[in-house]
């Protein structure tokens, strides 16, 4: 049992070091390559967690020489941008000037009604409405539309508007998180006066508080109607 166990432990994290090599991204969000790594790890590792007879390294060492071979790729993909496009294929622009490119859509074995879902998806019924779309190499689709279609900006509106910079959570649950809080610049002082105007006792009876570099505050209470509260 402390066999299987140790060895499950070891394969597990080779898996994560491997995800993690990946950068930070969904799984539709996944290059072919990178969607090609990760079910052959899969593959490789659930055979030896399974099967006992056989040796640790008949995982280990397939698994380490993918994610080197990950690494090689992933500094090639940097360096040479024909070898980008080779190994992760083109953008392809399946609408310009809301007209649709059939070539593109046949090349890239893309249905109408795949491209309608997507447009859907983003607000959009008409392909009329879009100046561009752009199926990127991860299968996902970039929408851009006439400028008259684009949302109104405070500067186009000629407000005045306010950078908040980006909200730390000051309060998690109850916890204090005086690290974020030293960052800010405030200290425990200004929390429990922030909190007194807000009418709470404590930061226990807070389940999140937020501050941006601006002074904005979000406060959420927590509810009484939770169980264990």
């Amino acid at each position: 049992m402390f066999t299987a166990l140790t060895r499950t432990v070891i394969l597990y994290i080779l898996i994560i070091a491997g995800v993690r090599l990946m950068g930070k991204r969904q799984v539709g969000e996944l290059e072919p390559s990178e969607l090609v790594l990760s079910l052959l790890i899969a593959d490789l590792a659930s055979v030896p967690m399974q099967d006992l007879g056989v040796p640790l390294h008949a995982g280990v060492v397939p698994i380490l020489t993918l994610l080197c071979l990950t690494m090689i790729l992933s500094v090639l993909t940097m360096k040479s941008i024909p070898f980008r496009a080779l190994l992760c294929g083109r953008p392809s622009v399946v609408i310009r000037d809301g007209q649709i490119d059939q070539n593109e859509m046949r090349r890239n074995r893309l249905t109408v009604d795949e491209l309608l879902e997507e447009l859907r998806t983003q607000s959009f019924t008409d392909p009329s409405q879009v100046k561009y779309a752009v199926l990127e190499t991860n299968g996902r689709l970039s929408v851009l539309p006439y400028a008259n279609q684009k949302p109104a900006t405070a500067e186009q509106l000629h407000l005045e508007s306010r950078e908040g910079g980006l909200p730390l959570v000051i309060i998690n649950d109850g916890r204090v998180l005086s690290g974020n809080l030293r960052r800010l610049g405030f200290d425990q002082g200004w929390l429990q006066n922030r909190l007194k105007e807000r009418d709470c006792s404590d930061a226990g009876s807070v389940f999140l508080m937020t501050v941006d570099e601006a002074g904005g505050i979000y406060l959420a209470r927590k509810s009484l109607d939770v169980p264990g509260r």
